[in-house]
């Protein structure tokens, strides 16, 4: 179990609330506290490696590892914070997307909290998360910001207004950024999950070796689908590539290809978002998301963001995978700005709109 903290000496904001966040939308069990924009800590327990011999995730062995890691996840935070349960003023759990099994777990779990403790509880929507818990590192956002979250299972482009107030603007047709990767690693014989492995190969790699396509940038494809994505294409291509060569008995440039995938990858990333930031007249750019720890991404971003003259803010890489943190942020957020909280008897929802930002 991995648990972080983050003091908290700000005498002035002890007065604002303490939001305890549960996530559990695939095969984290993430438990946080969170009072205003401060982080007291975050306690993350994981299942991944018991998904690795399927080559993915599976959902019945997600639930069960929530089921075992829940309470103790829960009794580690609350201990490395130094914080009762009595002295917590209100529950954020994720209520979607996700798994449903993962979710109801910790949706359960949640509701029994509200209940036993008497405190509001607030369903939010994970992948919104993944950008709001930036205020966690960077501060609180301006009014409005661009961002672009990309995970296993989402390639999303947001538009953000006061924190709570969402506009998705696009999204991906197919595959996502980081189901693309692990397709691809696959593919490539790496180890699940293969984002990482390609990762490191990449760095060894010429990104300019092969010439990949760029999904949905050719002109016919801007005016129907100038702030969407799709990588399906570039991952056929990556696997003709390779079995062109393996059936004339050619070694795979391992290196080669992973660099010149991931260049594709975040080029069309990067691309599409700073020409939607520039058409919104948006200056800040939030980048998150389990995919935003990929390098190339970042070290795109930051190039074209300085070009373009816009603030890139981008997480550190321990709050870029599913954690307690997000789900804790985006209830404070919710807290602060006195938005009712959720019914007892909110369903989980595995393909939460976007825009919805509390059920």
């Amino acid at each position: 179990m991995l648990v972080t903290v983050r003091p908290t000496p700000i005498l002035g904001r002890m007065a604002e609330p303490l939001v305890l966040g549960i996530e559990t939308s695939c095969d984290e069990t993430g438990v946080a506290l969170v009072r205003g924009h401060d982080l007291l800590v975050d306690a993350v327990a994981s299942s991944v490696d018991e998904h690795a011999r399927f080559g993915g995730i599976i959902p019945e062995i997600a639930s069960r590892a929530h089921l075992e890691a829940m309470v103790p996840t829960i009794e580690r935070a609350l201990a490395t914070a130094d914080v009762s349960l009595g002295e917590v003023d209100a529950i954020a759990v994720t209520a979607g997307p996700g798994l449903v099994g993962p979710l109801t777990v910790g949706a359960s779990a949640a509701k029994a909290l509200a209940i036993a403790l008497d405190k509001p509880l607030y369903g939010v929507n994970h992948v919104i998360g993944h950008a709001v818990v930036d205020e966690l590192v960077d501060g609180p956002f301006p009014e409005r910001v661009m961002a672009l979250v990309v995970s296993g299972g989402h390639s999303s482009l947001l538009m953000i207004d006061d924190t709570v107030n969402v506009t998705e603007l696009g999204s991906t047709l197919d595959d996502a950024a980081g189901e693309a990767f692990d397709k691809v690693g696959r593919l490539l014989g790496l180890p699940y999950p293969g984002g990482p492995h390609i990762d490191r190969l990449a760095r060894e790699g010429n990104p300019a070796a092969i010439r990949f396509p760029r999904g949905l940038t050719a002109p016919k494809d801007q005016a129907k689908h100038a702030t969407d994505f799709s990588f399906s294409g570039l991952k056929t291509a990556v696997a003709r590539w390779v079995e062109a060569r393996q059936d004339a008995g050619e070694e795979i440039p391992l290196a080669d290809v992973s660099a010149s995938f991931a260049e594709a990858v975040a080029d069309v990333l990067t691309a599409k978002t700073i020409a939607a930031a520039k058409a919104h007249g948006v200056q800040t750019l939030v980048v998150g998301g389990g995919f935003s720890a990929n390098s190339q991404l970042r070290d795109m971003a930051a190039r074209r963001c300085e070009e373009a003259g816009i603030e890139l803010r981008i997480p550190p890489i321990r709050y870029c995978t599913d954690n307690g943190a997000m789900i804790a942020a985006l209830g404070s957020a919710v807290v602060r700005r006195d938005l009712p909280p959720s019914s007892l008897d909110i369903p989980v929802d595995s393909s939460m709109p976007l825009t919805t930002v509390l059920v």
